[in-house]
């Protein structure tokens, strides 16, 4: 099984994860919920990671697959007044992943990161592990523990 940063960054902090690849579709619409089809997960659980960026600062969005978020609540989770996407490629540099492949863990830059807030009570949700075609399972109290993150209602 290949061993990305975010990976060896949940090694290193005492964190046991499950991993399940599945075969990446580069064509596909929503990465996120191709994931979940492929592993047969609820889409409410399987979450994508997106990048953001909060009055000019960077910031990491883990919602559900199937979710669309909220600039407006974004931007208040973080503190700020307006929220945007983060282009893409500043999203790679920033974060060391290819887009489809963005983990919350593990990133070159630590940044202030937020999940949202109805996943937490979750026994489980599954992440991209910081490749495409591999997501890990994690119980949300261990991913916020690991990314220094926080709850919040982040859904538009």
């Amino acid at each position: 099984m290949a061993s990305t940063p975010g990976l060896k960054a949940l090694e290193a902090a005492g964190v046991v994860v499950s991993l399940h690849p599945y075969d990446y579709d580069p064509g596909a619409a929503q990465i996120g919920m191709a994931a979940a089809e492929a592993l047969g997960l609820d889409p409410a659980f399987t979450l994508k990671c997106l990048m953001v960026e909060v009055d000019g600062q960077p910031g990491c969005c883990v919602i559900p697959s199937d979710g669309q978020l909220s600039m407006k609540r974004v931007a208040a989770a973080f503190g700020g007044k307006a929220a945007a996407m983060m282009p893409p490629a500043r999203a790679e540099r920033l974060t060391g992943y290819h887009v489809g492949g963005i983990s919350p863990f593990g990133q070159k830059r630590v940044v202030p990161t937020a999940f949202e807030v109805s996943v937490c009570a979750a026994e489980r949700v599954w992440i991209n592990a910081g490749a495409r075609g591999l997501l890990l399972g994690i119980a949300p109290s261990e991913a916020l523990r690991a990314t220094g993150g926080k709850a919040a209602a982040l859904l538009a």
